[in-house]
């Protein structure tokens, strides 16, 4: 049985391909929309220890040079869950696996 999570943003197409992904194969999912609730810390934490923070930081995100510049990864940490728009989308959590940007390959193996 799969838990899947999608964090994403309205105007990323990676995270409408996402979803489309798991529609199409009947698998249901809970969406969460990054620029209103943003990510809780447990969650962050999570998906950090699965893909690490660099892959975290969505580098088009015009707070991603700032954020990219500090010093420790703590900081980088309080400023990504400060601002979700610095998150790379779309976040795709399966209980303790998980998933940054569109990785249909990876989401195959979940099973």
């Amino acid at each position: 049985m799969m838990n899947i999570q999608i964090f994403g943003k309205s105007k990323c197409f990676d995270t409408k391909k996402a979803e489309r992904y798991f529609k199409e194969r009947g698998i249901r999912f809970q969406r969460i929309e990054l620029d209103k609730y943003g990510i809780s810390r447990g969650e962050f934490q999570s998906v950090k220890v699965a893909v690490g923070l660099d892959a975290l930081i969505d580098p088009k995100a015009k707070e991603a040079v700032m954020i990219q510049y500090l010093a420790y990864e703590s900081d980088k940490e309080e400023k990504l869950l400060e601002t979700p728009k610095a998150l790379r989308t779309p976040i795709v959590r399966n209980g303790k696996l998980a998933t940054v940007g569109y990785c249909p390959d990876v989401w195959e193996t979940w099973r």
